[in-house]
């Protein structure tokens, strides 16, 4: 029989593990909407996008110079009798004759009975003749692009759960298209907890530290679609942080904290997701990440994740555990961790047991292998190595070490450049 993620209680998961049952507390998808197409970017499809049009509209050329039906088996003449112009965004209805040919710019439609477009550089022209130069290169429909060769007339452009960048919304563009129906941002609430953290550009206390987790997710959660909204610093208090999350739970589709959740004695997040909401797991096999929370808050029992208080474990547990929730509520379906191979440029340690995560830089050689090596240091408060890396290496349970030139799992980080 399988646990319900609530029976895992003090099981020691797999991060695998852990990702599944952190599915359970999401019950579907986010509802859909309506939106222009300057506000679709970085949203998710909730329908399918069927073309309207064929794209191109019509037969084109994709040179200038002139269009003409090239003979396929007799020999061309040696010259053709230039007999019209037709622009890009005009057309042409009259059709051409044998031996005639009409000057034509990129993106106008070909002329009835033209098939091939020969590029001006390989003319030569004078007031109403044209000689090919080199006609054995000519090749029968060359520069030509077919009516619908993109996308053909009710053929699917997009297909549902695809996430809209920039080539997307050219393409919907291209297709007459102002408006999309996407799934809603999720709305995810964030705080930090503790006495000791101090919000930038405040002076900072002798025994106190910057909030940077704040804004690692800030960022992080706008990389993956979600709307932030940022409920500030908490102090070790467990009334405030128990007031904090039922307020989060009535607003937020998913609410994260970090800090405050291991057994310390001023650690107040756990006991105050037991009283608003419950506790479904904690314990993951896993370094930079332990402890980590999750459980549901409030009568809408909206998922809650309390991430490590070091900035390092904080990014990797979002990736590992946040990303693939925020992806679910999204209606996409790649839920695993984008994975790929390197091989190891340094050797690696881990523990067996645990699944660790290192920060990576990744480089290859003059045959096209990748490689991999630490970036130094990879302590968990140490975040100068998640601005330094590219991608994390991902060293499983069962693995004790690594030597160079073994093959290792890496997850490739975005990066703005």
């Amino acid at each position: 029989m399988t646990l319900s993620c609530f029976d895992l209680g003090e099981h020691m998961l797999t991060p695998d593990e852990a990702r599944q049952a952190l599915a359970e507390l999401v019950a579907g998808v986010l509802p859909a909407e309506r939106l222009p197409l300057v506000d679709l970017h970085g949203r998710v499809l909730a329908e399918e996008v069927i073309s309207p049009i064929d794209v191109p509209q019509n037969t084109n050329a994709a040179m200038d110079g002139i269009a003409l039906a090239w003979p396929q088996r007799d020999e061309p003449p040696a010259r053709w009798r230039l007999v019209g112009e037709v622009l890009a965004g005009h057309r042409c209805e009259v059709p051409l004759a044998p031996g005639e040919c009409m000057a034509i710019t990129t993106g106008a439609p070909l002329p009835p009975g033209a098939d091939t477009v020969i590029m001006r550089e390989q003319l030569h022209e004078t007031a109403a003749e044209v000689s090919v130069d080199r006609p054995e290169v000519v090749r029968h429909g060359q520069h030509v692009r077919q009516a619908g060769e993109d996308i053909a007339r009710g053929q699917r452009a997009l297909a549902v759960g695809h996430r809209l960048g920039a080539a997307e919304l050219g393409l919907l563009a291209s297709l007459g298209l102002a408006h999309a129906v996407v799934f809603r941002r999720p709305r995810v609430a964030i705080f930090s907890t503790g006495d000791e953290v101090t919000a930038p550009g405040e002076p900072l206390p002798a025994a106190g530290i910057y909030d940077a987790n704040r804004f690692s997710l800030h960022g992080l959660l706008v990389e993956h679609g979600a709307d932030v909204i940022d409920l500030g610093i908490l102090s070790d208090d467990p009334t405030a942080v128990v007031a904090a999350l039922d307020d989060a739970a009535r607003c937020a589709d998913l609410v994260l904290t970090s800090g405050g959740v291991s057994v310390g004695q001023a650690d107040y997040t756990r006991q105050a997701l037991e009283t608003v909401g419950q506790l479904a797991f904690w314990r993951i096999a896993i370094r930079p990440g332990r402890p980590l929370a999750c459980g549901v808050l409030g009568a809408r029992r909206v998922p809650f994740l309390g991430l490590p208080g070091n900035p390092v474990a904080v990014m990797v547990t979002f990736l590992q555990f946040v990303a693939p929730l925020l992806t679910r509520l999204q209606g996409r379906t790649d839920l695993e961790p984008v994975r790929q191979y390197a091989l190891a440029d340094a050797p690696l340690r881990s523990r067996p047991g645990r699944t660790d995560y290192l920060r990576g830089v990744l480089r290859s050689d003059d045959q096209g292998r990748r490689w991999v090596r630490p970036t130094g240091a990879q302590g968990s408060g140490i975040l100068s190595s998640m601005v330094a890396a590219d991608c994390l290496i991902e060293l499983d349970a069962a693995c004790g070490s690594v030597e160079p030139g073994e093959a290792v799992v890496i997850q490739p980080l975005f990066r703005l450049s």
